[in-house]
């Protein structure tokens, strides 16, 4: 998930313009991927939450400062800063999962609920095309996403909803829990695909890349997961450990 995390920072970097004066604060970006996900690994949660929000926000400012280079200094930070953010911090959520452990008096552990995220994110992800082709045109983001419609979205919830249900055994909800987070599932997996489509467009590309043949790039098939993986993190962390 580590190197997941880094090819996903590596392709953002290589999509958004740069600046020779930003390759002091990538080559941190970079350097901070295994520190990040080694409070992961060892269970520092609270390190891991702050880690980056706080520390690396308040660093990387300064290291663009000491390049001496204040031309967009603040397009230029937002983008160092906002990549990081989004594919070490969000998508580092993942790896989380896999160090809660067990959920308390269950046999449900942190693989069995990363299977379930990354299973109804990209369950998701099908649903909201699947349904936007057969039953809608009328668009949510045409400017964002020209093929995003209302009945691909309520579709995708509907579908995250019910497989949130059936999918159950791999977790310590409920029906109703399960039902109410696969929907929660559907509509931040909806917001992550609508967030990075914003940076293709703004960079004037259709696809992020072409890391994976006939699938465009990595952040193509990751978006919604640097959305859902926290979200759902924070959830159970909160009502089940």
């Amino acid at each position: 998930l580590g190197i997941v995390s880094y090819l996903a920072l590596r392709e953002f970097f290589t999509l958004v313009p740069t600046h020779r004066a930003d390759r002091g604060a990538i080559l941190w970006c970079y350097l901070i991927i295994p520190l990040q996900f080694y409070w992961i690994a060892t269970g520092w949660y609270s390190m891991a939450a702050i880690f980056i929000p706080v520390y690396v926000f308040l660093f990387l400012p300064v290291r663009q400062v000491i390049a001496g280079q204040t031309a967009e200094f603040v397009a230029r930070t937002s983008r160092v800063a906002w990549g990081t953010m989004l594919f070490v911090y969000c998508l580092g959520h993942t790896a989380f999962l896999l160090a809660l452990g067990p959920v308390p008096g269950t046999a449900v552990g942190g693989r069995e609920l990363l299977l379930f995220l990354a299973f109804l994110t990209a369950l998701g992800d099908i649903g909201g095309w699947v349904f936007g082709k057969a039953f809608g045109s009328r668009r949510i983001v045409p400017s964002v996403s020209p093929n995003k419609t209302w009945a691909g979205f309520a579709g995708s919830v509907l579908l995250t909803s019910a497989a949130g249900v059936g999918m159950r055994f791999l977790t310590p909800f409920d029906v109703a829990s399960a039902a109410l987070i696969g929907a929660g599932i559907g509509v931040a997996g909806f917001l992550g695909d609508v967030t990075v489509s914003a940076i293709k467009r703004d960079v004037g590309v259709k696809d992020s890349g072409t890391m994976i043949p006939g699938h465009g790039g990595l952040l193509d098939r990751i978006d919604s997961l640097t959305y859902t993986a926290p979200l759902f993190l924070h959830v159970v962390r909160y009502f089940y450990t």
